[in-house]
């Protein structure tokens, strides 16, 4: 893995200054939504998953708080599902309650038109008895005595009967409310046939609505069991976020502590690395003048001996150095997972340092552990440690290598999280050199290299340069 070289060579500084840190930490988390209400019985593994993106996307966050941000960030994630599901639990129990207390109303309105009918049927069926009754006294007394008995005096409203002709006559009235008293017993029979038949109606559909009210009852209850167990799905979803949080909060002054000290750290390898840069641009720029006016001299004395005007003097150029003369190349064969920039801290999430966010100041390469990694230009190794002489432990096994001046512009690249490195402090290397191997060291949780490039003292985006 060797890149094309520089246009021109640096010029090379051995140094034992400290290194910039890494910028300003983080305790937050970016939500990436890939949990779930329906991944609450694999949170393990989901947070496991979350702990990595943590890691991917925020450095130095020793394992214990990033998985404490990991696992707040699934329950705020889970929250609003499980709270979505409980909210149509409770509605699946107030239809089921409803249509329970529609059908015990259906019942209730079928019993009595039951009630109602059966009653009309005791009562056309006293009627019918009567008739009955009525017909038979009639029938068998004008059998037994050939004509109108006497005992129907009342019934057909005469007081007797004194002649033959009064007789017949008592006699066809006697028919006549016998004809009257059949055809109202016929009228009564068809009227009780059809009660009998809307009473059995009435009396299926009792039936099938009570199958359907205990049917609805059991649905009834097994929608408020459903919302009981989302009940508890939210209540110790909150309960667990609550715990996240405090866990947090609770850790908050040991980890401002850390990272004021990372802070200080920082600072001082800043402006380490700034006064390095600084003195290597100005001896480079005095080195050109000379070389300048060197040749100028040169040029001059020439001109003189040859009895020619004296040429145009050369100046020292004032054009800022294009980065991309450094010649980078990726300094690992793997995907970019987290880039260079300001990170907001995200909502619901601990801004630990009150300023609403935080500087990733390097590019981290979605690289396995073991992966080589090779230097990207040609330089001089000037760390190759563990971070610990600055303070930053958290960078983990890391190398800094000095790209020195090209023109008016000074670079250094670092390297953290190593599992290993094969280089040494002043060792020359050349572009596509290996220089150590992709590790998890430090304060990291996850295989991934974090790279960094210093440009005239400030890191700058790698991207720009690579």
């Amino acid at each position: 893995m060797v890149s094309a070289q520089p246009a021109a060579r640096p010029v090379l500084r051995k140094t034992t200054a400290g290194v910039v840190a890494s910028a300003v930490l983080a305790m937050t988390l970016a939500f990436s939504g890939t949990a779930s209400a329906d991944e609450l019985d694999d949170r393990k593994a989901a947070i496991e998953a979350e702990q990595q993106k943590v890691q991917e996307t925020y450095e130095y966050l020793d394992a214990e708080t990033s998985r404490k941000v990991a696992e707040l960030a699934i329950y705020q994630q889970q929250l609003p599902g499980a709270q979505q599901a409980l909210a149509d639990a409770e509605g699946r129990v107030s239809a089921a309650a409803g249509k329970v207390s529609a059908l015990t109303d259906r019942v209730a309105l079928a019993q009595e038109t039951r009630n109602t009918i059966t009653a009309q049927i005791q009562q056309d069926q006293a009627a019918m008895d009567d008739t009955e009754e009525v017909i038979g006294q009639i029938a068998a007394q004008a059998y037994k005595s050939g004509g109108v008995p006497s005992s129907f005096s009342l019934m057909l409203g005469a007081d007797g009967a004194d002649s033959l002709t009064d007789s017949m006559g008592l006699a066809e009235q006697v028919l006549r409310n016998q004809n009257a008293a059949m055809q109202q017993l016929s009228q009564q029979n068809a009227t009780n046939v059809n009660s009998e038949a809307r009473l059995a109606a009435v009396e299926e559909e009792i039936s099938n609505l009570k199958a359907q009210a205990e049917a609805a009852l059991v649905l009834e209850q097994e929608a408020r069991d459903s919302a009981a167990a989302e009940k508890a799905k939210v209540d110790a979803l909150i309960e667990q976020t609550a715990a996240a949080n405090a866990a947090l909060e609770a850790r908050k002054p040991v980890i401002q502590a850390q990272l004021a000290s990372l802070e200080t750290a920082k600072a001082k390898a800043t402006a380490d690395i700034a006064e390095r840069q600084r003195a290597l641009i100005e001896k480079a720029r005095k080195e050109e003048e000379a070389r300048i006016a060197e040749a100028n001299r040169r040029a001059a004395e020439e001109a003189a001996r040859n009895n020619r005007p004296a040429p145009v003097p050369e100046v020292p150029s004032v054009t800022p150095t294009n980065p991309s003369a450094f010649g980078l190349s990726h300094p690992v064969q793997a995907s970019i997972s987290s880039g260079f920039g300001w990170r907001a801290t995200p909502p619901g999430s601990i801004d630990f340092f009150g300023t609403g966010g935080y500087l990733h100041s390097g590019i981290d390469f979605a690289a396995s552990c073991g992966t080589p990694v090779y230097a990207p230009a040609v330089g001089e190794v000037y760390r190759a440690d563990q971070g610990q002489p600055d303070g930053m432990i958290g960078t983990g096994n890391r190398v800094v290598i000095d790209h020195g001046v090209i023109g008016n512009s000074a670079l250094a690249t670092n390297y953290y999280h190593l599992t290993s490195f094969v280089v040494s402090v002043g060792q020359l290397v050349n572009a596509g050199q290996l220089i150590g191997y992709v590790g998890t060291t430090g304060n990291s949780t996850g295989c991934h290299l974090h790279f960094e490039t210093v440009l005239n003292g400030a890191l700058v985006d790698p991207m720009g340069l690579l």
